[in-house]
């Protein structure tokens, strides 16, 4: 059996909790992904932002193809 391959490291910084902001650098890429809550995930957790992000959510469906 082969060894585990890295593909990728990742942070995540929380930005604006109120707003639900967060910003995740991944190695090799110079700009952060910024999440955070638009539609329905604002109404569940009862914020409104000033600028609506997509949520994490969002991008895992997007990663898996629409």
């Amino acid at each position: 059996m082969s060894e585990p391959v890295a593909l990728t490291e990742i942070t995540i910084y929380q930005k604006d909790t109120a707003n639900k902001i967060r910003e995740a650098y991944i190695d090799g890429f110079e700009e952060p992904l910024q999440f955070g809550v638009h539609g329905g995930v604002k109404d569940f957790y009862g914020t409104e932002p000033e600028i609506e992000h997509p949520s994490t959510l969002d991008h895992i469906v997007a990663a898996a193809g629409g």
